[in-house]
């Protein structure tokens, strides 16, 4: 591990696994957040480049080049893989219409599984299925998952719904935003919530591999933390459904 000194362009990765939207659709908006970002900071200008990537594995492969300081990922992603890419907390994102925390729920059908020990057979369908982890420490952990059962990641949470509701072998489990809107389903009858995490960060931006001097990444967690409350990166935050930056409170 090696601090940058150098003059160089550093990268912030964002990688959002499931995100609707191709990596050139968020160029624009990536490249407004770096520019606000380190003139909050008080970084040099164009001292900072900002990527996206829509894939696990993709956010992984940017994460592992040189130039990559920072990412900014949600917390399954941090969970799954803070430990191998050396992933130190700067800040929390406060994300429009959420906060800066949500509950994850676990979702069956009405009269199917209640627990444990009536799992056998089933998958858990999540648009964090890529991150195991996630799901059976942090979003289950107070619900323990048999090791039989199977975890996958699907962005198509509707028909995840309808298949549990139909009574196939899955279970659901929902962020806080499509948590909310199950109940306005026509068949949200059939449905019942077995388990529900507790308050757990929505997304983080971390250093990775001390990539970046303890000074400047100092600076820069202070520059995040004011961007909610400059009027002028106001549009910058919305276009990406953020208020602003909080210091990390992790569980």
């Amino acid at each position: 591990m090696s601090t940058l000194f150098t003059a160089a362009v550093a990268t912030l990765v964002f990688c959002a696994p499931g995100s609707p939207g191709g990596d050139g659709d968020s160029n624009i908006f990536m490249d407004q957040f770096a520019k606000a970002a380190v003139a909050s900071a008080g970084w040099s200008s164009g001292s900072l480049a900002a990527i996206y990537d829509s894939t696990e594995q993709g956010g992984i492969t940017k994460l592992a080049t040189s130039s990559a300081v920072m990412a900014f990922v949600p917390y399954p992603f941090y969970v799954e893989h803070a430990s191998k890419l050396h992933l130190k907390p700067l800040a929390q994102a406060e994300v429009m219409d959420v906060g800066t925390q949500e509950r994850w729920t676990l979702v069956g059908k009405a009269g199917g599984a209640t627990g444990s020990q009536s799992m056998a057979g089933y998958t858990i369908l999540s648009v964090a299925g890529y991150a195991p982890d996630f799901v059976r420490r942090a979003a289950l952990g107070g619900w323990p998952v048999p090791a039989e059962v199977k975890i996958e990641a699907t962005t198509q949470i509707l028909k995840a719904l309808r298949r549990a509701a139909a009574g196939e072998p899955v279970l659901v489990l929902l962020d806080q935003t499509q948590a909310k809107a199950v109940p306005t389903l026509p068949f949200a009858g059939q449905l019942k919530t077995l388990a529900q995490s507790p308050p757990l960060p929505v997304a983080l931006v971390a250093v990775v591999d001390d990539r970046l001097s303890e000074a400047r990444a100092k600076a820069f967690q202070n520059g995040l933390l004011k961007l909610g409350s400059i009027p002028a990166d106001a549009d910058t935050l919305v276009f990406l459904h953020l208020k602003g930056f909080v210091l990390p409170q992790l569980p």
